[in-house]
């Protein structure tokens, strides 16, 4: 069925195509009291050329790109794009041509309404295809080729987060699959038959690539049944390479391990952003936040507001983390220990702190002082990074930016008390993505979904 592919862009476009054309209208009527419709050949240019312009503006920002399986909030953030990319070409246009239409009242009216519309009738219809998803409607089928630990972690995201719509039916592998979980549909040879039995979408080849016969035999069937194909990295070259293509002439050449951040540019970007950013929240909201909690922490417990810690941060360097204390005080003598579920030394309104993050604002300091960024990865203890460094893959990589309030693996999960070594080999994982992948576009994104984490996520305590 290929649900995604085939409708998910004609739905995006027609949303957006019923918004412009509604919010204009509304914006008249705010204008005249009245709704007045078209009735020249002129307002009906005009409306060719606001769908146009529209248009034009989507397809330079990307915004009818598959992100069905994405959040919510990057799809925000295109949006906004779009409308800012849509305001400066629309607002040009007229102002050149001294169009009667141009009048900034109506203007300004008509794009707030369209962005509204828009956004809302987008989630709403995103919920409903992540119902579809959930009682399996509108799931496109899917076969994984080859059993490993990057297929399994695929399949299991796959069960857990349904709104991505896919439905794995079975594995390809050349040894039986022990899992009940699991189905296991035969070896390679049997492929063929196992997409002609039923009606599948997509297959996904999860195998190393030294095995580069079988992947070539997969694909050769998946070609003559016209079934699409997609290869899957394993979780480390995923998240230790990033891959940048240089064109020399005719031929591509890949450079690997060149971080976005290596670039003067971008990292200068990140740094004013940083700062901006820190003091826009020190100026609207951390002057009259931090006094009310500073007194109610005085009230509910001895001992000092700011509690310092030290963490590691770029190049393993240690700094002094500030948070707001949301335990009783600790003797000298004891050693650390992570905050579990239900921990006694939690004070009372360090239970309501932690629960939303509150705890971590002062870290904005942090990021004024240059130590840290708004996003990033997460710092950890020292005694933590001593004993992960020894234990935990690429662990040290994480440093190779500055740590940040909040990071990547935290709007994915990894968020709370690390109980397992699994568990940190994840963030870890999730920390390097960021890392070879940042982008602006992803910071904000990560922000965007971070103010929604702290009100509803149940991870930290």
């Amino acid at each position: 069925m290929n649900w995604n592919q085939r409708y998910y862009k004609k739905t995006q476009i027609s949303i957006d195509a019923f918004s412009l054309l509604f919010s204009l209208m509304l914006a008249v009527f705010v204008k005249h009291n009245a709704f007045v419709f078209p009735r020249t050949l002129t307002d009906f240019l005009f409306i060719v050329l606001v769908l146009g312009v529209w248009f034009l503006s989507a397809h330079e920002c990307r915004l009818y790109r598959n992100r069905i399986y994405k959040k919510f909030p990057e799809e925000i953030l295109f949006n906004i794009y779009t409308n800012a990319l849509f305001v400066i070409l629309l607002s040009a246009f007229l102002f050149l041509t001294k169009s009667g239409y141009s009048d900034l009242f109506r203007f300004s009216y008509f794009i707030s309404f369209n962005f509204g519309l828009s956004i809302a009738l987008k989630y709403i219809i995103r919920k409903r295809q992540h119902l579809a998803f959930a009682g399996g409607v509108l799931n496109d089928t899917i076969i994984i080729v080859g059993y490993n630990k990057t297929s399994i972690e695929f399949f299991k995201t796959l069960n857990e987060h349904v709104y991505y719509g896919y439905k794995c039916v079975g594995f390809i592998h050349e040894v039986s699959i022990e899992d009940t979980a699991i189905h296991w549909l035969g070896t390679i040879l049997d492929l063929e038959g196992a997409l002609k039995k039923q009606p599948i979408d997509e297959v996904i080849i999860s195998l190393p690539s030294e095995q580069n016969f079988e992947i070539r035999q997969c694909i050769d069937i998946c070609d003559q049944l016209n079934v699409r194909v997609r290869l899957m990295p394993a979780l480390q070259d995923l998240t230790t390479k990033t891959e940048e293509i240089d064109n020399l002439g005719l031929v591509s050449v890949i450079n690997l391990n060149e971080l976005p951040l290596d670039k003067w540019e971008n990292k200068l970007f990140k740094t004013f952003f940083d700062v901006l950013f820190s003091l826009l929240f020190f100026v609207l909201i951390g002057w009259w936040l931090f006094p009310i909690i500073a007194l109610l922490i005085k009230l509910d417990s001895r001992g000092s507001v700011i509690y310092t810690q030290e963490r590691w941060g770029v190049n393993n360097k240690p700094i002094i983390c500030y948070k707001f204390r949301t335990m009783q005080l600790a003797k000298a003598s004891e050693q650390f220990e992570q905050t579990s579920r239900n921990d006694p030394r939690v004070t009372r309104l360090g239970k309501f702190l932690r629960k939303f993050s509150i705890d971590e604002l002062p870290q904005f300091w942090n990021v004024l002082k240059g130590e840290m960024s708004v996003v990033g990865p997460r710092p950890h203890p020292t005694p933590m990074n001593l004993a992960s460094m020894k234990s935990v893959d690429n662990y040290l990589k994480r440093h190779m930016v500055k740590p940040g309030i909040t990071g990547w693996a935290q709007i994915n999960g990894c968020r709370g008390e690390v109980r397992t070594h699994e568990e940190m080999e994840q963030r870890v994982h999730f920390d390097l993505y960021y890392i070879h992948r940042w982008s602006f576009t992803l910071d904000l994104q990560i922000i965007l979904q971070t103010i929604v984490k702290m009100l509803r996520d149940q991870g930290a305590y």
